[in-house]
């Protein structure tokens, strides 16, 4: 199903598991919980990197072609405001160390761990699956997420342009769409994002979870700085594309303090939307973390695992519908609180409107006039 397109040049990245990785979130390789194999590796070798590689070792990035024959995905969780989504990608190079999506890569075959942001999947032929998808008779023109378990600009989108290829598809058809990234590539699509909202049909929200550089590059080591995401949606905002954005995951005792702030200054960037969710560590993502935790803040890793279980009733994680995005508890109803009082302080929120899927329709209407694939050609340019 998988074909190496860029080759990778650590022989055994699970024997550096207990080594500085320069560059990445993970700083372990966790087994693969489907799988009943596990390594270990003699304290030797580990001496002998650590000398040879004083700085930490530099783990590249390996791509590999995913031969997916859909790239539409239902969505049928019910805490969750969208059915639809598309991931160019598996994987993301970003290597925020908290990223829930991390245990989809073991179904792979791989780690959630260094493998996650080092071994990414790329859905080449996502463009086309993705027109066929929208020219069924039955498709409705319902907003489509970009994306649900990916960041569809991280760094190897600069490249590979997927996903621009992706909202290509989508400008020529006004399909809507949503956008949430923490990369700054995405104003390199500032023209179709432009092209869409000029018929309602998209919104961006670009996700900034600290103002302070050490904490997000810490946390998201290959994700655009903070200025830059805050440029970002200003750039967004200036150009009429509608722009929000999302201060999560909320990490109790590391950056909840922010939230007040993060708002204010996306709010003064140009942000009329904004969401937040609690830091979420379903399976062995809570060993990814606590691990990068003690790494980079050794004074505050047991307060931080603390809070999270004040927000989980003593535990690290709840997968329950509904609290695994908000937590319970005094800590919790807290947060809410806060984020509630400073978006209605700041009137973000007040005019959210559904994503509208009139020129969609127009569109779709038309083609039927003109008849079948002689009419797609000429109304899509293809």
């Amino acid at each position: 199903m998988y074909d190496r397109i860029v080759p990778g040049d650590i022989e055994h990245p699970d024997a550096l598991q207990h080594h500085r990785i320069r560059g990445r979130g993970a700083g372990i390789n966790p087994p693969n919980r489907f799988d009943g194999v596990r390594l270990s590796v003699l304290g030797e070798f580990l001496d002998e990197q650590a000398a040879e590689y004083p700085e930490g070792v530099q783990v590249p990035t390996t791509v590999y072609e995913d031969r997916t024959k859909s790239v539409l995905n239902r969505v049928d969780s019910p805490d969750l405001p969208f059915r639809w989504t598309v991931n160019p990608y598996r994987g993301c190079e970003h290597g925020c160390v908290y990223c829930y999506a991390r245990p989809g890569h073991e179904m792979l075959g791989f780690s959630l761990g260094l493998d996650f942001e080092t071994k990414i999947a790329a859905k080449t032929g996502a463009p086309a699956l993705l027109a066929a998808a929208l020219d069924k008779p039955a498709w409705a023109g319902e907003t489509v997420v970009m994306s649900g378990v990916t960041d569809p600009y991280q760094p190897i989108e600069r490249r590979l342009r997927i996903t621009r290829a992706c909202l290509e598809v989508m400008a020529a058809r006004a399909q809507p769409v949503a956008i949430v990234t923490k990369n700054a590539l995405v104003l390199r699509d500032i023209d179709l994002l432009r092209e869409l909202s000029s018929h309602g049909a998209c919104r961006v929200y670009v996700s900034v979870t600290s103002l302070d550089p050490h904490t997000a590059r810490a946390m998201e080591p290959r994700a655009s700085s903070p200025a830059s995401r805050l440029r970002a949606i200003r750039e967004l905002t200036d150009a009429g594309v509608p722009t929000g954005v999302m201060t999560a995951p909320i990490i109790p005792g590391l950056n909840d303090h922010e939230m007040p702030a993060l708002l204010k200054a996306a709010h003064e960037a140009g942000a009329r939307s904004a969401g937040w969710v609690l830091l979420r560590l379903p399976h062995q993502i809570k060993d990814v973390f606590f691990d990068w935790a003690r790494r980079e803040f050794p004074d505050r890793a047991k307060r931080i695992e603390h809070a999270v279980r004040e927000t989980r009733e003593g535990e690290l994680y709840d997968a329950a519908f509904f609290t695994r995005q908000r937590g319970t508890g005094e800590r919790a109803e807290h947060m809410q609180r806060t984020f509630e009082v400073f978006t209605r302080r700041l009137g973000m929120n007040k005019d959210r409107v559904a994503l509208s899927t009139a020129e969609f329709e127009r569109r779709r209407a038309a083609l039927r006039l003109r008849g079948g694939d002689t009419g797609q050609r000429l109304l899509f340019g293809e």
